[in-house]
């Protein structure tokens, strides 16, 4: 249990960096650049350690289509929604929503999984999950707003992604008893293949003339913020189930606001309270999976 209270604590403390690196790369190369350097040194190391321990085996590629699902969608869009919408927001806000992924989870499970049904508290917990996200989103000022909007869908899309591909792993994946790391490498080898066949490559090398943001999407958004990120996520899937595992995301928009305002962005008092209530419905979500948890024990 203590190892995976520390997965929890470190999942969080390396995906609220990832938005900053994403910002400081944008300015430099594109959305899909950005997302296929993440993913490429997120795979390297987990490639690496895959091979040293012998985990991957040819009888895995009888589950290649389930692979495949995993790396298209919840890793391949899912790097590439998550970046054009951080590039549009401030890296604190797109945490914020980048990190909505546990309200999309508890919706998704309780529709998909007889084990993770909502009780009144977990309701409760969306619904305040979803006036952040408003309040966030601010849709009364419409296209002429203080936010981009169009940032908004893409994260809200990433969330979603997100939320559904937590299911698809508690269905489909787990089950199969496969190595963590396996499944990480797997996905994360089909993603970078189908980036590598989309993206536009003109351009890419003018991320060199910033080395620091360089080295931070490569180091913090790819090694860390991505391949053992993607370690951890199905490690606590095994241990916490798809909404308990997913509230490591609590702690991402915390990260990454106090990161934010280190470098000098500001909130006003209506982020900060849409802040409050999103972190808010991940603790009451993931208080209501443990009432329901015990109601079952017991």
């Amino acid at each position: 249990m203590r190892m995976a209270r520390i997965a929890l604590v470190l999942l969080g403390l390396f995906w609220g960096s990832n938005f900053i690196y994403m910002k400081w790369a944008a300015s430099s190369i594109t959305p899909m650049q950005i997302a296929f350097v993440r993913v490429l040194f997120g795979f390297l190391p987990l490639a690496f350690v895959a091979w040293r321990t012998k985990v991957i085996e040819r009888r895995q590629l009888r589950h290649l289509h389930h692979y495949s699902v995993m790396g298209v969608l919840a890793t391949a869009f899912y790097y590439v929604a998550i970046t054009r919408g951080t590039a549009l927001l401030p890296s604190g806000m797109a945490a914020v929503l980048g990190n909505a992924a546990t309200l999309f989870t508890a919706i998704f499970s309780a529709l998909f999984l007889r084990s993770e049904k909502l009780n009144s508290t977990m309701t409760f917990g969306v619904l305040l999950g979803f006036l952040g996200i408003t309040l966030i989103a601010r849709p009364w000022e419409g296209a002429g707003g203080t936010i981009d909007l169009t940032g908004v869908l893409w994260l809200l899309t990433s969330s979603t992604v997100l939320g559904l591909s937590y299911v698809y792993v508690r269905v489909f994946l787990t089950p199969l008893g496969l190595p963590p790391l396996a499944l990480a490498t797997w996905q994360m080898g089909i993603a970078v293949l189908v980036l590598a066949a989309v993206t536009d490559f003109n351009g890419i090398s003018h991320l060199l003339n910033d080395p620091f943001a360089a080295v931070a999407l490569a180091t913090g958004g790819g090694v860390l913020g991505t391949g053992v990120s993607f370690f951890l996520y199905y490690y606590l899937l095994e241990r916490f189930g798809a909404v308990a595992s997913s509230a490591a995301t609590y702690l991402a928009p915390a990260v990454a606001l106090v990161i934010g305002w280190a470098v000098g962005e500001r909130f006003g008092w209506l982020e900060l309270t849409a802040f409050v209530l999103v972190i808010l419905s991940v603790v009451t979500l993931h208080l209501g999976r443990q009432r329901t948890v015990q109601r079952a024990t017991a």
